[in-house]
C-alpha cells in the first residue's frame, strides 16, 4: 500500500496541471456583452499554445449568424471583449500572456483546425497596463 501512495499522488498532481495549463475559471457558454449587441458565448480559453509573442491567451466565442461583411463591427466587439472581459482574466496566468487572441466564429470549430465554411474573425492585442492594445495579426 505505501508503494501507490506516491503513485497516486504524482497522477493527481499530473491530472491537475494538465487540467489548470489550458483553461482559466471562465466557464465555457458564459455571455458576453458586446457593442453591436451581437450574442456571444465563451467557447473556451486556451492557455497552453504560445504565439509569435510567447505566451498567448486565446478566447474564442460562438458568434452565431457571423457574417463575413461584419469585419468593422466584429472588429469593434473584439476591442470590447479585449477591454471588459480578457483583460481580466489575464491577471494571475502563468506565465503571463504576452499576447490576447480574440476569436469569434459562427460554428464551433476545434482549435487549430481548418474549416473554410465557418466564418471566423481573430484580433491580437497586447496587454499593457490593464489594457489592451491592438497588434497587426
Amino acid at each position: 500500500m505505501r508503494r501507490l501512495a506516491p503513485l497516486r499522488r504524482s497522477a493527481l498532481l499530473a491530472m491537475v496541471l494538465a487540467a489548470s495549463a489550458c483553461q482559466d475559471d471562465s466557464p465555457a457558454g458564459e455571455a458576453v456583452e458586446v457593442p453591436s449587441g451581437r450574442p456571444l458565448t465563451l467557447i473556451d480559453v486556451i492557455t497552453d499554445v504560445r504565439g509569435p509573442q510567447g505566451a498567448t491567451a486565446r478566447f474564442r466565442f460562438l458568434a452565431p449568424g457571423l457574417a463575413q461583411d461584419e469585419v468593422e463591427a466584429a472588429a469593434e466587439d473584439m476591442q470590447a471583449v479585449c477591454d471588459t472581459f480578457a483583460i481580466k482574466r489575464i491577471d494571475g496566468m502563468v506565465p503571463a500572456p504576452q499576447q490576447i487572441v480574440i476569436s469569434f466564429s459562427s460554428e464551433v470549430v476545434p482549435f487549430g483546425q481548418a474549416a473554410p465554411d465557418v466564418v471566423q474573425f481573430f484580433e491580437s492585442y497586447r496587454p499593457e497596463n490593464g489594457a489592451c492594445v491592438w497588434e497587426v495579426f
